[in-house]
């Protein structure tokens, strides 16, 4: 039977957690060719999704900094461009609180939040407002002037160590090098959907992350009650229902291209983050307070999970699921 998640636990990152360290982490992984996938929708998706579940079930912020890697690759590769050879990437298009970037006059300005791997990342895919027109995405390399990381702005808990802050933009010329594509083709790619998809699949990893705890601490102290079993095979169960749906869904895009991408890949999302919650809700009861107070593992991964899978937007996205099916019909 297909799944994205292995049977047993990756093993956990060793030595303290940090940016540096992760970003090492994934600078290995890349020169090894772990970070090398299927292009999402071209015949084995489910691969592609099994590889990024794994990195988040390692660890939800080394699964955010390699899926950002890994779908600025792919939308390269959409556009008929190649990355740059040895560079990590990353893929900024955050429009949080009337933020964001602009090109105005041929140049790059404005502030982009939530950009992971502010301060360690090579090169970003930026969405950029551009004049008057559609949204465009451009190349930009971290070195350049003009480009600013503003650390102090990343005060999370959660995913800490995926150094998502601000970054500020200055006047940086824009250059046709810099244009990865004409206004407005970001967003209407057919890659833009899976790749949604695809962060869906690290959640998925870090959901099954924290159970992974969850379990070893139960086995540790080699009893649980009837009430621990039945909350632990609940989990179980929600984790292997998306997962099941991310299969299903990998083979659909894969033999039918022509699906509606957006609404496959939204109920993939919704049924993620409804996991997730579970996971979020459930897994401390269980364990109670002392997995909670004397070992940083567990409380680190719910408090990264907590936050990561807020880039769903709730019952907004689930809103939007619910206007695209009362369409022609749809069920």
């Amino acid at each position: 039977m297909k799944t994205l998640l292995e049977p047993a636990a990756p093993e956990p990152l060793p030595g303290p957690r940090s940016v540096e360290t992760i970003t090492g982490t994934a600078r290995l992984l890349m020169e090894n060719g772990v970070l090398d996938l299927p292009r999402p929708g071209e015949g084995d998706t489910w691969g592609r999704w099994t590889t990024l579940a794994g990195l988040g079930r390692r660890d939800l912020v080394l699964g955010r900094l390699t899926e950002g890697h890994t779908d600025a690759v792919a939308i390269l590769a959409e556009a008929g461009r190649e990355p740059v050879p040895g560079a990590l990437y990353g893929v900024w298009a955050a429009r949080s609180g009337g933020t964001g970037a602009a090109v105005v006059g041929g140049a790059l300005t404005g502030t982009v939040r939530f950009c992971s791997g502010a301060q360690v990342l090579d090169r970003a895919l930026v969405v950029a407002d551009y004049e008057d027109g559609p949204p465009i995405l451009l190349e930009i390399g971290l070195d350049e002037p003009g480009v600013q990381a503003l650390p102090e702005t990343w005060q999370a808990i959660g995913m800490d160590a995926s150094d998502s802050g601000d970054v500020r933009f200055d006047g940086v010329p824009v250059t046709s090098a810099h244009i990865v594509a004409e206004p407005g083709w970001y967003v209407s790619r057919p890659g833009f959907a899976l790749g949604g998809a695809g962060v869906a699949a690290v959640w998925l990893g870090g959901c099954a992350a924290v159970v992974d705890s969850v379990t070893a601490y139960l086995r540790a102290r080699g009893a649980a009650d009837d009430h621990q079993h039945a909350h632990l095979g609940a989990l179980h169960t929600a984790i292997h229902q998306s997962d099941a749906l991310l299969v299903r869904t990998a083979e659909v895009v894969d033999a039918e291209p022509d699906e509606d991408l957006p609404l496959l890949t939204g109920i993939c999302r919704a049924a993620v983050e409804h996991t997730a919650r579970q996971v979020l809700d459930v897994a401390p009861e269980i364990t109670g307070p002392t997995a909670l107070c004397r070992d940083r593992r567990l409380p680190r991964q719910l408090a990264d999970l907590m936050v990561y899978v807020r880039q769903h937007h709730g019952a907004r996205d689930l809103a939007a699921l619910g206007v695209e099916l009362l369409k022609g019909g749809r069920r």
